[in-house]
């Protein structure tokens, strides 16, 4: 009989509740629980490609890069471009390959609260990574219930304070980066609170690559009875000052990749970023019934220098000075009405308003004013997910979504040179999924899954056409079909094994047309095709000392139609290796050792151009001491052991030449964290 119960069709999850976490995997899947599948359900019969990692099982991390945290999870390219002015780029089966900064095409989530803006972007730096404990990563069929840019989810998972103690900790490392945190807990019967704050600052690792970063957030868990939980977030994230030393030509990198383009320095290219968010989550669960209402709110300045002045009467400047709110609602019902059937469904409610101004850059101060608009997005969408347990053996799931997303433009700078570029479109679409399970053993699941979805362009996609002014109303949302089929078993005591084939089919794809400067244009290609396999093992080894980690993901993700047929899309590895073991000594020490390989990727759809594949090697060692209620703990992290120079990203299409996006070399760096409990 499967071990199954559902909190279904809920694209945010249960911040308020945590898991216990473990350091070696159970034969019977009773408590390694993932809830990114839209349930809460164990990981063996959830019918979907899905990995929950602890962050305590990574090596450790300086905390700047949400990259790190997701090495070695199947399925995900996480592209660090050690440029703090431009967000990692994360791909999750191809999904994702175009963003030029930031993330596209996927959905982020934190506690179940939206990272993601409605029209599909969505940035990592706004994370306060010291509160992550756990990340689950949705790939497949099951991601298109989550509606508009559902290629993949990421749901970053914090927890509530389970002692009250206070925290002090610094990092520090090469290129005089520096961080600091603060940490105070308190764990009552009823409520628990927790303050963070962090301050970084770093000359990066090439020139004009200074970085400043402040951090603070705030959580509070508010049990209101034996059913109820209401949970307060509020993050506040100011930047202000994330200088960008801009991307390489090919050439300049394999001369010099520690080398910075000499127009970033003339026009003082650099980004001052200002996000704040917070949200309420309420929720009621009993038995056979549960009920969530989330709402949030927030507010993102960003002021960008880009390298030209965009002084043309009909250019949109090269100082971007953008304003946005966002806020959004979310209500969630679910009914066990048999043993064998769930159902669920929710309304989700989400609104942005970009006010946005280009200026001219005068040698990297503000000129005259070429670009004043309004931007408005707002999307609706209604769903349905039923659950049945069709025999003891035999679990089907399904479930359908219906999304309205309405653009408006609203152009303020018109002259008889620069027209008015005001207009709006409206988008209609509807995904769905369906997956049948079906457990062979108490330690063997397999499963097929098929799903068909959307994904809309952003509003910076829209933004610019090739040609003439407004809106490019020619771009059309992708649709894909995807097709996967996997099995999950317990191999031994203490071994986890995952496998999965998928095939997605996509028509209109949005790919980067043209990338000039800072202005970026779209366009659909006809039909794209990626064929994958995922594998995963873990488990551990010598009484559980010693904690094993291995992945692979193959990917072909190919061109289907047109003058650009048979080539690779451009951005994506076709091939990724991961390799990591934990080893526990005695008197409170670790050593920690991961292998990382990443194939090639071509910058542009003609693939003329490819990044080179490249091996990397890491090693860390902990150390942790107690006195009393006092612990001290401390790390060594060496990255890039072999010091080999690499691409860490690609930025795709880009006309200038300039593509690649250097990786690190070798670096020391090294933890301390101070803490006491009360």
């Amino acid at each position: 009989m499967m071990k199954y119960r559902t909190l279904l069709g809920l694209p945010f999850m249960a911040a308020p509740f945590c898991y216990a976490q473990q350091t070696a995997p159970e034969k019977i899947d009773e408590h390694v629980v993932v809830t990114a599948t839209q349930s809460q359900q164990s990981w063996l019969t959830s019918p979907a490609s899905v990995t929950r990692v602890d962050t305590t099982q990574q090596l450790p991390s300086l905390n700047i890069d949400a990259g790190d945290m997701l090495e070695g999870i199947p399925g995900i390219q996480a592209d660090s471009r050690y440029n703090y002015a431009q967000d990692t780029r994360l791909v999750i089966r191809g999904f994702g390959a175009r963003a030029a900064f930031g993330v596209r095409g996927l959905q982020l989530n934190i506690d179940g609260i939206p990272l993601s803006m409605p029209d599909g972007q969505a940035q990592t730096s706004s994370i306060m990574l010291d509160d992550i404990a756990s990340i689950e990563v949705l790939r497949g069929p099951l991601a298109v219930l989550y509606g508009n840019a559902g290629g993949g989810v990421v749901e970053w998972q914090s927890q509530a304070p389970m002692s009250s103690q206070i925290a002090l900790s610094t990092q520090q490392s090469a290129d005089n980066l520096q961080r600091y945190g603060a940490d105070l807990q308190y764990a009552g019967e009823q409520h628990q609170l927790k303050l963070m704050a962090t301050d970084f600052t770093t000359d990066g690792p090439r020139p004009h690559n200074r970085a400043e970063r402040q951090q603070q957030a705030l959580r509070w868990y508010m049990t209101l009875s034996d059913n109820q939980q209401l949970v307060l977030r509020y993050d506040n994230n100011y930047a202000p000052l994330l200088q960008d030393p801009s991307a390489l030509t090919p050439a300049d990198w394999r001369a010099d990749p520690t080398q910075t383009v000499q127009r970033a320095i003339d026009f003082d290219t650099r980004k001052r970023i200002h996000h704040r968010q917070g949200s309420l989550s309420w929720r009621y669960e009993t038995d056979h019934q549960n009920y969530r209402l989330s709402a949030w709110q927030g507010d993102r300045d960003i002021v960008q220098f880009l390298p030209f002045s965009g002084a043309d009467l009909t250019s949109s400047g090269a100082v971007i000075d953008l304003s946005r709110q966002f806020e959004g609602l979310h209500a969630f019902a679910q009914w066990q009405l048999s043993e064998q059937l769930d159902i669920s469904g929710g309304w989700m409610h989400e609104s942005q308003q970009d006010h946005r101004f280009g200026l001219v850059n005068d040698n990297g101060s503000r000129g005259e004013l070429r670009r004043d608009e309004f931007n408005h997005i707002d999307s609706q969408s209604f769903y349905l997910r039923s659950d049945w347990q069709l025999a003891d053996n035999w679990q089907v799931n399904a479930g359908i979504r219906y999304n309205e997303l309405d653009y408006r433009v609203m152009d303020y700078y018109i002259s008889p040179a620069n027209p008015d570029d005001s207009g709006g479109k409206t988008f209609d679409e509807l995904s769905a999924a369906a997956a049948v399970t079906w457990q062979l053993s108490e330690t063997i699941s397999s499963y097929l899954s098929y799903g068909e979805g959307f994904e809309t362009p952003t509003l910076t996609e829209l933004a610019y056409r090739n040609q003439g002014s407004g809106l490019n109303t020619e771009l059309m949302p992708s649709t894909n079909k995807q097709l996967e089929a996997g099995l999950k078993a317990y191999i031994a005591e203490n071994w986890r094994l995952g496998l999965s084939v998928f095939d997605i089919r996509s028509d209109n794809e949005i790919l980067v047309d043209q990338s000039n400067d800072g202005r970026t244009t779209y366009r659909n290609a006809a039909k794209t095709a990626r064929e994958g396999l995922e594998l995963s093992l873990q488990g551990s080894l010598i009484n559980d000392r010693l904690d094993a980690w291995v992945s692979y993901t193959h990917l072909s993700a190919t061109f289907e139609a047109g003058e650009l047929t048979g080539n690779q899309l451009p951005g994506v590895a076709k091939n990724q290796w991961y390799g990591r073991i934990n080893y526990a000594l005695p008197q409170q020490w670790q050593v920690q050792v991961s292998a990382r390989y990443r194939d090639s990727a071509y910058s542009s759809d003609n693939n003329q151009v490819k990044a080179p594949s490249y091996t990397l090697f890491d090693a860390a060692v902990r150390k942790s001491w107690q006195w009393g209620e006092h612990q001290l703990e401390g790390w060594l992290l060496l990255d890039n052991i072999t010091d080999k120079a690499y691409v860490g990203s690609v930025v795709v299409n880009q006309g200038s030449g300039r593509s690649f996006e250097p990786g690190i070399g070798r670096q020391l760096s090294v933890g301390l964290e101070w803490s006491r409990r009360f």
